[in-house]
């Protein structure tokens, strides 16, 4: 089930809580001593930083799988670690990660620490709107990022309502053959028994990606049964066609990007595992190098806007997902469920 270690950081004492929960899922995450140290390494300095340089923030950790085939081979998860921050921001983010940089009276090495650890680093700041730090650490010798392909790839950010222990928003990214599959569901209700229902929607994607979205989502209707059910959007691009297959039922928000212009992708009302509509409606898009799409739960205000940062192909999906909770959100007006954002991006050609 979707465990998300969100650890506010307003005070020296919550640094320590910081490492322990790198840690902890550290250990989820199956990575070995050494990686574990490095993880909880890397928090720390994010952590710190959060208390330097923003008079605090949030940090969010969890093990982020990456897609597999669809006959149920896994691989090692690796430790999603985001920093986020309404503060000030880094008016030279290049200068910052440069060893010896600092404007904290420190030895100014903690970004550049993160950057060398890190098997993926992406840092993002806004002057004025605050600054995303993201971070992944992976066992030793996996791959550097839960990417399927070189067409695309997807990260998101999952924040459970209140602090809780589980968030009962979780998303997936699968693979079968020519078939690449985003699909976010959100359980009804909170908690555990909400998380419950969103892990079935998980598993059972993982086990059938070679589906096409219409049956996919029948398939995860009869999986939810006896579960609360869930609010389920399934995105899936053919990377041979170049489409992009969305179909949606619930309350799961759903945008796509093509060059400067916004469009919304509708789903249907029901509850998958407790009432699925008669029809299911495929819509088809053409995906090309200029799109991007977001599937967000209800945690996220339906009308949040787009900033240009949102824009960037080079960005790191799950920091495009950060950035836009960020911007929906304050410190005072924190989000108002489990959030979850998913972003899927064509893969710039500087990362493979």
């Amino acid at each position: 089930m979707p465990r998300v270690r969100e650890v506010p950081v307003h005070d020296s004492t919550r640094v320590r809580d910081v490492r322990v929960a790198a840690e902890a899922v550290a250990g989820l995450a199956g990575l070995d001593e050494d990686r574990t140290a490095e993880a909880a390494l890397v928090a720390t300095e994010l952590a710190t930083n959060l208390l330097k340089h923003a008079s605090g923030g949030r940090v969010l950790l969890e093990a982020v799988s990456p897609a597999v085939p669809a006959h149920g081979d896994t691989e090692a998860a690796v430790v999603q670690i985001l920093a986020v921050d309404h503060g000030p921001g880094i008016a030279d983010v290049a200068a910052a990660l440069r060893d010896g940089h600092s404007t904290a009276a420190s030895l100014g090495a903690g970004l550049g620490t993160c950057l060398r650890t890190a098997d993926d680093f992406d840092l993002h700041s806004t002057p004025g709107r605050g600054t995303i730090a993201l971070a992944r650490i992976a066992p030793r010798g996996a791959p550097r990022h839960p990417r399927a392909s070189g067409t695309a790839w997807a990260g998101g950010i999952n924040i459970p309502f209140a602090g809780a222990e589980f968030s009962g928003d979780a998303w997936a990214w699968a693979r079968s053959g020519d078939r690449l599959t985003l699909m976010l569901a959100d359980g009804l209700g909170h908690g555990e028994h909400a998380a419950r229902a969103s892990s079935a929607a998980v598993t059972e994607v993982r086990r059938r990606a070679d589906l096409p979205v219409d049956r996919l989502l029948r398939t995860l209707h009869e999986a939810l049964r006896g579960t609360r059910g869930a609010a389920v959007a399934v995105a899936q691009l053919d990377t041979a066609t170049g489409r992009l297959s969305f179909s949606g039922v619930g309350n799961i928000g759903a945008r796509l990007r093509r060059g400067d212009r916004w469009r919304p992708l509708l789903s249907r009302p029901g509850i998958v595992g407790a009432h699925l509509p008669a029809t299911l409606p495929c819509q088809v898009e053409e995906w090309t190098d200029d799109c991007l799409l977001v599937l967000h739960s209800d945690g996220l205000p339906s009308r949040w806007s787009a900033d240009p940062f949102h824009h960037d192909p080079a960005r790191d999906p799950a920091a495009v997902a950060a950035a836009i909770v960020r911007d929906a959100s304050s410190p005072a007006r924190p989000v108002r469920d489990d959030t979850a954002v998913v972003v899927l991006t064509p893969t710039p050609p500087d990362r493979p």
